[in-house]
Order: C-alpha cells, then sequence, then structure tokens
C-alpha cells in the first residue's frame, strides 16, 4: 500500500505539472506564413475597400430565390452529409477525451463446481475494477485535442458547404430564368420565320420570288426549329439541375419565373489578409494543421515510458445476502510502469508518418489560400470586364434591330435579297441572345465574389 501510494503521489504530480500547448497559434504562425508576398489591396480593385457584406442572396430582393435557397439548406442531402460529419468529429473528440478518466467496471458472477459422486457448491461473484493511464506526457490530451480541431474542422467545412449550396442555387435559379429566356428568344425567331417563309410563298406563287428564297426560308425555318427544341431542352435540364440542389424529385415542374434580377451593387472587398480569417474553407484547413501538430505530439509521446493504475474490491459467497460482508470481500491494488525497448520501429515510423501529414496539411492550406486569392482577383477582374462587354453588347443590339428594320424595308421595296435580310434577322436575334447571357453572367460573377470573399448569404 505505501509503495502504491508513493507511486501514485508521483505520478500525479508529475502529470500535473506536464501541460499540452495548444497548437492553434503555432497553427496560425505557419499558414500566415506560406502566403507572405500577398498585397495590402486587391489589384484588380484596389479603391473596394470596406467589411465584407453579409446577406447578399436578398440583395437580389427576390423573394422565391430567398425561400428556394431556405429550402435546400433544410433538404440538400449533401448539406444533410456535412452536418452528419460534423456531428461525427465532435462525437470521435467526446470519445478521445474519455482515456483520461479513469475507468471503472463492474462484475457478477456465479460459478458452481462438484464432483462426480453428487457433491457440489455453488458461489456468487461480484466485483468493481479500476484502471486508469496517468498522461503524465500528455499523449492522450493531445489525441483529444486533436480530435477537437478536426471536429472544428468539420464545421467550417460544414458552413462553407451552407455558403456554396446557397451559391449554387442562385446560380441554377438565374440559369433556368435564362434558359426561359433564350427558349423564347428562340420561340420568337421560329414565329418570324414562320411568317417569313409564308409571305416567300406566297410572292412565289405570285411569281414574284425564286424557289431558292422558298428553299432558303424553309431551310431557316427548320434550322431555327431545332434550335428551340435544344433551348427548351436546356431550359429543361437547368430547372431539373435546381430541383435536385433543393432536394426535390427532378421532375421539371418548378416555375422560375422569365425575368433576371437586376444585379445589386458590388460589395466592399475587403483586404487580403483578412481573407484567411473568414472564408471557412481556409478556416478549416488551418485547423486541420492544428490538428496535424497534435498529432505529431502525440505520436512522440507513444514513445516514452506510460504509467498505469489498477485496482479492484472482489466478494464472493455462497449466499447473495452474505456476498458483502467484510470476511467474504477482497481488495488489490497494483501500478505497473511500461517501458518502450523494442517495437521494430513502431513509434518512431509513426512520429514520421505524422510529421508527413503535418507538412501534407501545411501545403494543402497553402493551396487553398492560393486558390481562394485567385477567385476573389477573377472575379473582381470579371466584374470589370462584364461592365464593359455589356455596353457595347447593349449598342450591338440596338444596331442589329434597327438595321433588320430597314432590312425589311428594303427588301418589301425590292432593293435587297432574302438572304441578306434573314442573316440579319438571325443578327438582331443573336445580339439579343448575346445581352441576356451577358446579363445572367453578371449574376454569376457577384455570386462568385460574394462566396470567394466568405460573405455569408443571410
Amino acid at each position: 500500500m505505501l509503495r502504491t501510494s508513493l507511486l501514485l503521489s508521483a505520478a500525479l504530480i508529475v502529470s500535473a505539472c506536464a501541460t499540452v500547448e495548444p497548437a492553434r497559434e503555432e497553427a496560425r504562425t505557419i499558414a500566415s506564413e506560406q502566403i507572405a508576398d500577398r498585397p495590402d489591396y486587391w489589384t484588380a480593385a484596389a479603391a473596394r475597400v470596406g467589411d465584407v457584406e453579409t446577406g447578399w442572396i436578398e440583395a437580389f430582393g427576390d423573394p422565391a430565390l430567398v425561400a428556394l435557397v431556405a429550402e435546400a439548406q433544410s433538404n440538400n442531402r449533401d448539406l444533410r452529409a456535412a452536418a452528419l460529419n460534423v456531428e461525427r468529429s465532435r462525437l470521435l473528440a467526446q470519445q478521445s477525451g474519455a482515456a483520461l478518466s479513469p475507468q471503472v467496471n463492474a462484475t457478477l458472477g456465479n460459478s458452481g463446481q462438484g464432483n462426480f459422486e453428487g457433491q457440489s457448491s455453488d458461489s456468487l461473484n461480484v466485483g468493481l475494477q479500476a484502471s486508469w493511464e496517468l498522461d503524465i506526457w500528455g499523449r492522450i490530451r493531445s489525441g483529444q485535442q486533436a480530435a477537437i480541431e478536426s471536429a472544428e474542422a468539420a464545421d467550417a467545412d460544414y458552413r462553407f458547404t451552407q455558403y456554396s449550396i446557397a451559391a449554387g442555387v442562385a446560380r441554377a435559379y438565374f440559369g433556368a430564368i435564362n434558359a426561359q429566356q433564350q427558349a423564347e428568344i428562340a420561340q420568337d425567331i421560329v414565329t418570324a420565320l414562320t411568317e417569313t417563309a409564308r409571305i416567300v410563298q406566297v410572292q412565289f406563287d405570285n411569281g414574284v420570288a425564286t424557289a431558292q428564297d422558298v428553299a432558303l426560308a424553309q431551310a431557316n425555318l427548320a434550322s431555327s426549329s431545332d434550335t428551340l427544341e435544344s433551348a427548351n431542352a436546356s431550359k429543361d435540364s437547368a430547372v431539373r439541375a435546381l430541383e435536385v440542389l433543393l432536394g426535390r424529385y427532378p421532375s421539371t415542374e418548378l416555375f422560375v419565373g422569365t425575368t433576371l434580377p437586376a444585379k445589386p451593387a458590388d460589395p466592399p472587398a475587403g483586404l487580403p489578409a483578412e481573407l484567411l480569417e473568414r472564408r471557412p474553407d481556409l478556416i478549416a484547413a488551418e485547423r486541420r494543421i492544428a490538428a496535424s501538430i497534435d498529432s505529431v505530439d502525440q505520436a512522440k509521446a507513444a514513445r516514452l515510458p506510460s504509467i498505469s493504475l489498477t485496482g479492484g474490491v472482489n466478494g464472493a459467497s455462497p449466499e447473495l445476502s452474505n456476498i458483502l460482508n467484510p470476511a467474504n470481500l477482497a481488495w488489490q491494488a497494483a501500478s505497473s510502469l511500461l517501458v518502450p525497448v523494442i517495437d521494430g520501429g513502431a513509434r518512431q515510423t509513426q512520429v514520421e508518418v505524422s510529421t508527413v501529414e503535418q507538412r501534407s496539411a501545411v501545403e494543402a492550406y497553402a493551396s487553398a489560400a492560393l486558390n481562394a486569392f485567385s477567385e476573389v482577383e477573377q472575379a473582381l477582374a470579371d466584374g470589370e470586364t462584364i461592365a464593359r462587354r455589356e455596353v457595347f453588347l447593349e449598342q450591338a443590339s440596338v444596331a442589329s434591330d434597327e438595321a433588320l428594320r430597314l432590312a425589311r424595308l428594303q427588301y418589301n421595296e425590292g432593293e435587297i435579297d432574302l438572304l441578306s435580310v434573314l442573316q440579319l434577322e438571325q443578327s438582331a436575334f443573336g445580339a439579343r441572345s448575346n445581352l441576356l447571357t451577358l446579363r445572367r453572367l453578371e449574376l454569376d460573377q457577384y455570386i462568385d465574389l460574394n462566396l470567394a470573399l466568405g460573405g455569408d448569404w443571410r
């Protein structure tokens, strides 16, 4: 008893002195060193500083979109899987810390013995067993801290999945609307060419138009009818994609409207240094560095001696009423010191594996950070380019419509041939289609910028 008490006291003193340094600050230092050449301001928009805004879904002013995003956040399968991964990670972190406390188990049994001459006896056994590994070097605590950091990384991944789902729904919603608009333009082309083919046929019947004009008008009508079928198929495909994001069956029954909202004002872009602390995917990557540091500490501590304490109380009696009688109870206590001597290099190899995993986590963070900076810079640059292109496409659409109007007048007067009119007709409708596509890209750019900046959609 004296030796056990002395060993226990010494172990508790050493264990109390041992501490596990949090790896989070070290991880932040390592992470910040990976992008040492980042600029103070975004190169694509140096003047647009200010805090990154939240609530960018509501900024579109479209209640239907807000409702669809809320539905996706509740029903999307990928998001549900991410939420379950977070719950699993938290439970694993809780499980990893269980070894820090003593383990106590109760036993209850019955045994019998006898000989073949008919003599026998029964005995009831009850016991209470306890064991405790003293975490002197912080091996268990390092493992617990690594699990906690991994759980926080999973939680950050879940938040970024939420952001991505919101962005995906918005893109799919606008894509479905644009597909509907493109189908309407295709229908307008078919309607116009149907009328043109009718007029040319009448002219041919009256000897004004040639057979070539009739064939040309019919060929253009058939080609445009094919384009209309393709546009309707694209519209259905876009609606199905949106329904899947919402967790619905892809039945193409969702109505999305026919008008794209106006693009909100460009949000402040913040500063590059702030991005590292705001984007959930970068936070997750940083937490994984911290978890890898703790795993290295855990592997190193596993090479050191460990002390375990065990004890128990057991009782045995043929009568249940006497089983707790002090005369029938026995106790035992033991302590053991385990010193690794030869393990074939397993423990040292685990240290090296954990070190490689730490380096891998650092590289993954550096890659994610560089991609994040690229996404912001690209989204900012795209905004400037789209704004300039919109001016040109608006001019092209207006000019094409005017050219078509004049061409039709000239054709009616016999000054130009049918082919010239059909070419200008295709050009006018093409310019209108290109302008609608650019306006959808303008909305996508706004979504991409907010997602890249790590702004919350709520």
